[in-house]
């Protein structure tokens, strides 16, 4: 079974998806998403390096053994990385990627192509 011949898609059929209701709100959606997460971590990650640079002391306390809290805070670092990434696989795969797939077979079947006049 042969495949059949794939057109390449014009820079007016991405522009008319650009334009799109959809990719508007593709869009708002994917912000709406990541710029919180985005400030939230970065705020999280200026938090340690400013605890780790003027409460030294803090950052000394023990708390079982040979681990501090400056120890703790900077694995948390990376527990966050990893949290956010799965909050976001799952919050894309329930609001972001059905619109994307659809969007994406309408490209394919270039719905997206400019209109030509009947006359």
């Amino acid at each position: 079974m042969t495949q059949p011949e794939r057109r390449l898609l014009t820079p007016e059929e991405y522009r008319q998806a650009q334009n799109s209701p959809e990719f508007t709100e593709l869009r708002r959606r994917f912000r709406r998403f990541a710029v919180p997460m985005t400030v939230a971590f970065l705020a999280w990650y200026l938090l340690y390096v400013l605890l780790s640079t003027y409460a030294v002391d803090l950052m000394n306390t023990h708390v079982f053994g040979n681990v501090n809290l400056g120890i703790l805070l900077g694995l948390g670092q990376f527990v966050t990385t990893f949290l956010i990434t799965q909050l976001y696989v799952a919050y894309s795969a329930r609001r972001t990627d059905p619109i994307s797939d659809e969007m994406r077979g309408r490209l394919e079947a270039h719905e997206f192509a400019a209109k030509e006049d009947p006359r």
